[in-house]
């Protein structure tokens, strides 16, 4: 028996595939400040729909596959660890300058990005490696210890440590990593040449500041998921969901969280590749996963996932790029908790802000006061408000129609049904703008494409998107409320090892390539037992 779960901003999604293969999906709701309840609560709900306690049900898992959006949401909400970030004498702006590009070129007011590490917490260490993998300028330990002793009187609770060409001699890291274990115990550290050993200094020092960010958080995280699944009756192995479509376990995500960025959406197109493979066979798929926050647009291209060359968190030079590809996803404030205002003006909006799980949608009488996309539909009567979530949930209908009454059909003169309906209308409305955002812009004709809906949210207006669209065949998997979870028992065990080495065509070394090569062979013994992907940069 096999245990999907997802943790999104709304619902926390559990798939169960039985030794027979047979799938059985649940929800429960997400808990922002102990996610790890919503996978407990989720798992729950499969005991009691088998009539057999937790402990029982666990006892039979062997392995659990976990995605979750704790990584990307701590980014977002600044919630990360306080991190120090020590580089080479002389190069303490290398995550401000980062790599000089710019979105309008000619637009001298736009105020330059904030650095992922603040100049107040950045240190610029007494040494030097030339590109050659020499020894420039030694490295001073008297002054590195002196360095330690600021950052413990700073307070800091993670170190990235990244150094010029440390790629092609890491000798220096190595020993700064050696005397922040002596000097600063007990607080976690990210090497750049481990984590990310590629050219450009930007890219490299970029990850090595977001990795150590999570560190302290993604290690409690996952470390509390395991012990709490043990504690409850689960021997199996725990693995987790990253950025590029594939699982590793759990305590070898912590060592390096970074990969954990995207982790639940990445799962979707694998899924949706999947369903449309068995039920249309077309090689073109858009897959939806509306959620209950955001509204996720991916997309599956002769029969390939594409994957983005470099993925930024926020918009493209002004937020922080995390150095690694991932596969592309396109999301919106665009979801059954998105919340629907008027502006001064008399303008309907839908979102970006949402409701999320607390306090949720008004008819989750849950204290939520202002109409959702979910409030129109219970008011339009597409959702049974007694028989939500396979009826273990009853809606309020008479307080989200309230709710639409007073914030959208009066001041814009509408009646009730009017406003709802408008409300549908303007979110469909983004949800197609997201999605030909990553098909027509990218020479795909939707009307050539088949269009999977997936998320809790999926079917409240996805007939309407595929007509908006022109799509010809709209999928709504049976487990597409869960889609991401479902993507998840299909996905590869995979991991990803770099080695830089510089050669030329003219004169090519191949043992220097080998040897580099090697340096990662070791580690193949480490890498998942079953389906293996095994990704190697040189």
């Amino acid at each position: 028996m096999r245990f999907a779960c997802d943790t999104g901003g709304t619902f926390t999604d559990l798939i169960v595939e039985d030794d027979d293969g047979a799938l059985t999906m649940y929800k429960a709701s997400t808990t922002p400040s102990d996610p790890v309840k919503g996978v407990l609560d989720a798992l729950t709900l499969a005991a009691e729909a088998r009539e057999i306690a937790l402990s029982d049900l666990l006892a039979r898992g062997d392995m659990l596959i976990h995605g979750t959006t704790h990584a990307i949401n701590a980014i977002i909400t600044g919630n990360t660890a306080r991190t120090a970030f020590l580089t080479t004498a002389g190069h303490p702006d290398i995550l401000v300058l980062r790599e000089g590009g710019r979105i309008e070129p000619f637009n001298f007011v736009a105020p330059y990005p904030d650095p992922y590490v603040p100049r107040s917490l950045t240190f610029e260490v007494p040494e030097r490696i030339n590109s050659a993998g020499a020894a420039h300028t030694a490295l001073d330990e008297a002054a590195t210890i002196e360095i330690i002793a600021k950052l413990k009187d700073a307070e800091v609770e993670a170190v990235a440590v990244c150094f010029l060409w440390s790629i092609s001699n890491p000798m220096h890291e190595l020993r700064v990593g050696e005397l922040l274990e002596e000097h600063l115990p007990g607080v976690p550290y990210t090497l750049s040449h481990q984590i990310n050993p590629a050219l450009r200094e930007y890219r490299r020092a970029s990850a090595t500041a977001i990795d150590a960010s999570l560190k302290p958080l993604m290690g409690k995280y996952l470390g509390g998921l395991t012990e709490r699944l043990t504690a409850a009756g689960f021997e199996g192995r725990t693995l987790v969901l990253t950025s590029q479509g594939g699982m590793l376990d759990a305590s070898d995500l912590a060592q390096k969280p970074i990969h954990a960025i995207n982790s639940g959406p990445s799962m979707a197109p694998i899924a949706g590749r999947n369903y449309a493979d068995i039920d249309s066979g077309v090689s073109n798929v858009i897959i939806a996963d509306t959620g209950g926050t955001t509204y996720d647009v991916s997309l599956v291209r002769d029969g390939r996932i594409p994957l983005t060359k470099e993925t930024w968190i926020g918009q493209p030079f002004r937020g922080h790029m995390t150095g690694f590809p991932s596969i592309d996803i396109k999301s919106v404030g665009a979801g059954g908790g998105s919340i629907a205002w008027v502006d001064a003006g008399g303008l309907l909006h839908v979102g970006p802000q949402s409701a999320g799980a607390v306090p949720g949608p008004v008819c989750y009488a849950a204290g939520g006061v202002e109409p959702t996309v979910t409030d129109a539909c219970v008011s339009l009567g597409y959702l049974d408000p007694n028989y939500f979530l396979g009826g273990t949930m009853t809606l309020d209908a008479e307080g989200a129609r309230a709710a639409v009454a007073q914030y959208v059909a009066e001041p814009l003169g509408l009646s009730v049904e009017e406003a709802a309906a408008s409300i549908l209308s303007v979110a469909t409305e983004n949800m197609v703008q997201a999605i030909s955002d990553i098909t027509v812009d990218q020479g795909i004709d939707p009307a050539e494409a088949v269009l999977i809906g997936g998320g809790g949210a999926a079917g409240l207006n996805s007939i309407y998107i595929a007509r908006r669209l022109g799509c010809p065949t709209l999928l709504i998997p049976e487990t597409g409320a869960g889609l991401s979870a479902a993507g998840a028992l299909m996905s590869d065990l995979s991991n990803e090892y770099r080695a830089t080495f510089f050669t030329t065509s003219d004169a090519f070394d191949l043992d220097g390539v080998n040897r580099h090569s090697m340096r990662c062979a070791p580690k193949r013994r480490n890498l998942l037992r079953g389906r293996v992907r095994a990704r190697f940069r040189l």
